[in-house]
């Protein structure tokens, strides 16, 4: 088990942010509002990768007072976890997958994050939820795909990290089980080698990272996804498109440049969700569209992710295309078809 005790603790409270410099004393009060609300946790890797209090690594994850308004389209479950859960812990969408909520903790607490009504609230699922999630799955031969979120998957002990991998690996009819982390670049320390052993034991394992902007691969982290890759495991990686991050041609560029240096194959491109108090960092669906357009011109396909929006609602996510997205009667209105088929209105909020 690795020594936490040799690193500094991560930045709990606005009076920590205030004394490291990343907040001033005429915000605190707002600042403490905001975080009777959400939570927050920086740690000592995020807070060496800050350079300024106004950066791109910064903005994710030092809270600031735009996060007290709350437009009305924003939802406490903006992608309708709730909606479709048959079983405690279980997230059951699409015919072939379903997320497993392995734990409610996280190493940090992003600003933007579409599950940040609930995450924080508990630790790892416990025994008797999970042993009716994992039955759950063992009984639907449908699933063939198991997504470990949360939380953070890679929050849990190697122990039990390990134990819940064999138990999903036991099951025959799954064909993939993905672990979605920002362990490797929050916290690259927790990437020893007994954990890439236990991940490379289960042989359908993969880990998606998920990482917003360059800044946030520091060396560490570079060295921990390295570790992770050369021990077999296929990686890719997710990023959300953020105003003040991101939402520029070039930040994109750098990032996914530097993840397939790296050997992570860009897979998302999510469109910011309409989580409560986030409505600081959404662009409009326009663009993010020019953006990606901008892209596809400089970058080969390798690097390029799929751009997504998650249909609010609980209705799934689908690429931000033409095949899926219309103009609606009004600037700022789109027409989104989902992959059954259905057409839903969504409204960009950005253009309001």
């Amino acid at each position: 088990m690795t020594d936490h005790s040799r690193h500094p603790r991560a930045l709990t409270r606005v009076a920590d942010l205030e004394r490291d410099g990343l907040t001033s004393t005429e915000a605190r009060a707002d600042l403490e509002r905001v975080a009777e609300e959400f939570r927050i946790r920086v740690t000592p890797e995020m807070r060496e990768a800050i350079a300024d209090p106004t950066d791109p690594v910064a903005a994710q994850f030092v809270p600031s007072a735009g996060e007290l308004l709350t437009r009305p389209e924003e939802l406490e479950d903006p992608i309708g976890d709730d909606a479709h859960s048959p079983a405690p812990g279980l997230t059951h969408r699409y015919p072939d997958r379903v997320i497993l909520h392995i734990t409610k903790t996280c190493d940090v607490y992003c600003r933007f994050c579409f599950r940040r009504e609930t995450v924080g609230e508990t630790g790892p699922l416990p025994e008797n939820q999970l042993t009716q999630a994992l039955d759950y799955i063992a009984a639907t031969p449908a699933i063939r795909e198991v997504i470990l979120t949360g939380g953070d998957p890679l929050t849990l002990s190697t122990r039990r990290l390990g134990a819940v991998l064999d138990c999903l690996s036991a099951i025959a009819h799954l064909d993939q089980i993905r672990l979605h982390t920002r362990v490797p670049v929050v916290a690259s320390e927790r990437i020893t080698e007994q954990l890439c052993t236990i991940l490379r034991a289960a042989p359908t394992a993969w880990i998606v990272l998920h990482t917003n902007h360059a800044q946030e691969l520091t060396p560490a982290a570079r060295d921990a996804i390295a570790r992770l890759v050369d021990h077999g495991i296929p990686m890719l990686s997710q990023t959300v498109l953020l105003r003040g991050v991101n939402a520029s041609a070039d930040a994109l560029e750098a990032l996914f440049r530097a993840l397939t240096k790296l050997r992570v194959k860009p897979y998302y491109l999510h469109h910011c969700d309409l989580a409560r108090g986030t409505s600081h960092f959404r662009t409009s669906i326009a663009e993010g569209r020019a953006l990606m357009a901008e892209l596809r011109r400089r970058c080969s396909g390798t690097m390029l992710p799929t751009y997504v929006l998650d249909i609010p609602g609980g209705h799934g996510k689908v690429p931000i295309t033409s095949e899926h997205f219309a103009p609606g009667d009004s600037p700022g209105d789109w027409c989104v078809t989902d992959r059954n088929g259905t057409v839903h209105a969504y409204r960009d909020p950005a253009t309001r």
